[in-house]
Order: C-alpha cells, then structure tokens, then sequence
C-alpha cells in the first residue's frame, strides 16, 4: 500500500478527482452536498500526496497518454505549481464547508457540479505545461466562474455574469493571439523549450503585450478592474470568495509563470509599468472600498487594492526572481484565506440581517461574535500587521523596495495599508454600534460562522509558518528563467 501511495500519478488524479465529483453531483444532484464535500476533502489528500513525490524527488511531470512535448501533453509541477494547488484546496475546502449550509436545494443542485467543474479546471492549469494548455484550462476556468456568478437568476446577477463573461474572453482572445505569435515565432508551445528558443524580436514583444494585457484584464488589474466589483458584489457569498480568493489567482499565476521563465530578461520596461498600475491598483481601489456604504462591494473594491500589491512584484524581481516569485506566491495565499474568509462573514451578515448595508449593523458583534471576529482577524491581514500572513508578505516587499532604492513603490504599500485600516474600522465600528432602525434577524447556521472563522484563523497562522512555506517555494524546485528543472521526477 505505502508503495502504491508513492508512486500513484497525483498529478492526474488531483484533476481527475473533482471532475469525477462533478459527474457524480450533476447526475445524483439529491447527494451532490455529501459528494461535493467529500470530493474535496479527496482533493486535499491528494495534493498532499503530490506535495509529498516533489519533496522527495523534486519537480513532477507525467506524459498525458504517453505523449509528450512537443506533440503531445505533459504536466508539470514545481514548488510554485504545489503551492498554488494547495492554496486551491484548503480555501476550497474552507468554502465548500460553509456552502453546504448557504445554499438552498435549488441552487445547490447547480453549485456543486459547477463548483467541482472549476476546481479540476483550476488544478490543470497549475498543472500545464505549455501555453497552450494554459489558456485551454483558463478558458475552462473563465466560464465556470461566469456561470457561478449567474447562480442566483436575480437581473443584477445576470448582467454582472455577462460583463463579467465578455471581459474574459477578451482576455482570452488576447492571451491567446499572444500564444500564436510565440509559435509562428519558436515553433512550440512547450514552456521549456520556448526558453530556450525565445529571442527578443518584434513577434515576442507583440506576444509579450497582448498576453500581459489579455491576463492583467482577467486578473483585474487597475484600470481593467471594472468587471470585478459587480460581479463579486452580486454573487452568492461563497462564489464571490472563490472569485476573489482563487479565480483571479489563476490568471496571475500564469503572468507569473511566464515572467520567470520566458520574459524577464528583457522585459524591464514592462514590468515597470505592470508595478505602477499595481501602484494604482492599491490606492484607486482603497479609496472605492472607503466610499461604500455596503460590505460586499467594499470587500470587492479592497480584493482590486490587493490585487495591486501582487504586481508590485515585478519591479522588484531584478535582484532574485526566485525570492519574487515566493514573496507573490505567499502574498497570494494570505489574500486568499483573508478574502475568503471576508466574503464568507459578509455572507453570514447579509443572512443575519438580510442587508448589507454597513450603516445598518446592528450591534452584530454582540448577536455574531464569530461572524464579526472573522471579519476582524482577516482584516489584520489585510491591513498588513503582524503576525498576520498579511504583514509577513507585505514586509517583505517592502523590505526590497526600501534595498532597491524605491521608495515610490514603499510610500504607496505604507498609504494603501492605512486607508485597508479606514475601511475595515468603517464596518467594524458600525458592527458595535445600534441601528436606526432596528429589524428581525434570521439565524446563521454554526457551519457558516466557523468557516468563516477557521479561514480567517487560517490568514494569521500563516504569517507564522513563512520560513516553511519558502522553504517550499525553493529554487531546486521551481523551473529557473532558463526553462530547466535542477530535479525532475517523471511519473
């Protein structure tokens, strides 16, 4: 059994699982709750299995059919591809247990499989090879996040899915020209060898350009960040955490990817200009998250602020893309356990008072003291102060912004961290105050408070555990700008 558990292709069966969920929840929809959660929690096991083959044998690839690059499929796994599978798994799980109490039948009935649809299309894009497979698994990702948002049917639900669906696949369309360009140009689509063939030319910059624009507008960077707000407002309160939390990760983890191994080297300029718009990002996006007066669109405006710090990691990435690349892969997983756990007691909120308007809290401290102390603790990370996740990850980008002489890029992490404090004091006050006008309260179910709780738990564990985690991310384990591996494993 232990030889079996060893040497078993986790990399498969991490997508092969929640497809196979899917299946079971669309056809057997009176067990899909059970099925879903179960299917999860198999995922969960299932990467720690692949976490496991990398730590002892280093990077994993497996041949799809046995046939691999430059003609057939290959996935392929690193330190950073593990991280971001497990960051997808643990908030799932998180997020799948507070849905098994927030949805009613009706809407249950669709969650789960589309839910499980998206988790198998996110796991294979961590897992892709090649550029190619990359915008195949992110389309698949795109219009399972569409449908989620539509879930509810409500008019505003509807036209936010449909801005939300036309911004992705103009992104796509870009990414994808980008991929065309890079293989007229290098005759592959495999990411190791264009490594080694890519030379800058007018094609490449082309490439360059439209995929950095098609994945900034999938990721919501300033100013492509109009879709974002009325999607993740209007949403159920468990797919506007997987948006925030894991949808718009996917789409930076990819700009990431290509920036280790394929742009950075000559590319200065653009990464330039990607850290000022993530400057923007992080200052235009507090102060819209001020200006709310209701929770969810000021969880929404503070996901596009966050966002921007991510991006500040590409002007910061000359002196060590390995460190970069730990320090935007950590920052994105305290966000993700942060604002999932906000989106998750906004929910519980709207269900206790059946608003979210943040003037009209209603001593909610006092009725959801869960609710409210997961709210608080996932605004610690945010706001960046220790021991949160949050202050671990934005320390150290601001430590090398201050080593590299930019104190621009330092000024606007310090600014964006006060008005994150404005804001999150904004709901916390009202939390403790009366409202005008008082009103009945429905009751939140224990699950949906403890979810709420553990994630938000979850975000200032993490600020502890920084030294494993980059100790995960490492250098032997993560495919350098040269496209090679120093240890590769072959399932």
């Amino acid at each position: 059994m232990e030889a079996i558990l060893a040497n078993a292709d986790w990399g498969v069966i991490v997508i092969l699982l929640p497809l196979t969920g899917g299946i079971v929840c669309f056809l057997w929809p009176a067990v899909s709750k059970t099925a879903g959660l179960i299917t999860v929690a198999a995922v969960v096991l299932a990467v720690a299995g692949l976490g496991r083959q990398i730590m002892e044998h280093g990077a994993y690839r497996h041949t799809v059919g046995g046939w691999g690059a430059p003609l057939g499929i290959d996935l392929f796994a690193d330190g950073l591809s593990l991280f971001m599978l497990i960051m997808t798994a643990l908030v799932g799980l998180g997020i799948s247990c507070y849905a098994k109490s927030y949805f009613n039948p009706r809407d249950a009935v669709w969650f789960w499989p589309v839910w499980l649809f998206l988790l198998a299309a996110l796991n294979a894009l961590f897992l892709a090879a090649d550029i190619f497979n990359l915008y195949v698994t992110l389309e698949l990702t795109g219009l399972a996040a569409v449908t989620l948002t539509a879930l509810t049917g409500r008019i505003d639900a509807l036209s936010s899915a449909m801005r939300y669906l036309l911004a992705m696949l103009a992104g796509s369309l870009a990414y994808l020209l980008g991929v065309a360009l890079l293989y007229h140009d290098s005759g592959s689509v495999d990411i190791a060898t264009l490594a080694q063939r890519i030379e800058p030319n007018a094609t490449v910059w082309a490439a360059l350009g439209l995929m950095s624009a098609g994945l900034a507008l999938k990721t919501a960077l300033f100013p492509l960040s109009f879709w974002l707000p009325p999607a993740h407002a209007s949403a159920p309160a468990p797919v506007s955490a997987l948006l925030s939390a894991l949808v718009v990760k996917a789409s930076f983890y990819i700009l990431l990817r290509l920036w280790l191994e394929l742009f950075a080297d000559f590319a200065e300029g653009v990464s330039t200009l990607l850290g000022l718009l993530g400057a923007a990002a992080i200052l235009w996006g507090s102060l819209q998250a001020l200006r709310q007066t209701r929770i969810k669109l000021l969880v929404a405006y503070s996901t596009v602020a966050q966002i921007g710090y991510l991006f500040l990691v590409y002007p910061l990435a000359s002196a060590s893309s390995g460190l970069a690349a730990g320090i935007a892969a950590y920052l994105a997983f305290s966000h993700a356990l942060a604002k999932s756990a906000m989106f998750l007691a906004a929910g519980n909120l709207m269900r206790f008072g059946g608003h979210d308007r943040i003037a009209d809290l209603d001593r909610a401290v006092q009725r959801l003291p869960l609710t409210v102390s997961a709210f608080a603790l996932a605004g610690v990370s945010i706001m960046g102060l220790p021991p949160s996740g949050g202050f671990t990850g934005k320390w150290l980008l601001l430590d090398a912004a201050m080593s590299q002489g930019r104190w621009d890029l330092a000024a606007v992490m310090i600014i964006g961290g006060l008005l994150a404090a404005g804001y999150i004091f904004k709901v916390l006050g009202y939390a403790f105050m009366q409202a005008k006008e008082p009103h009945d309260a429905r009751a939140v179910p224990a699950g949906m408070e403890w979810a709420a709780l553990l994630l938000a738990v979850g975000s200032i564990l993490l600020g502890l555990m920084a030294s494993e985690i980059f100790a995960l991310i490492h250098p032997d384990l993560v495919a350098n700008a040269g496209g090679a591996v120093e240890r590769v494993w072959t399932a």
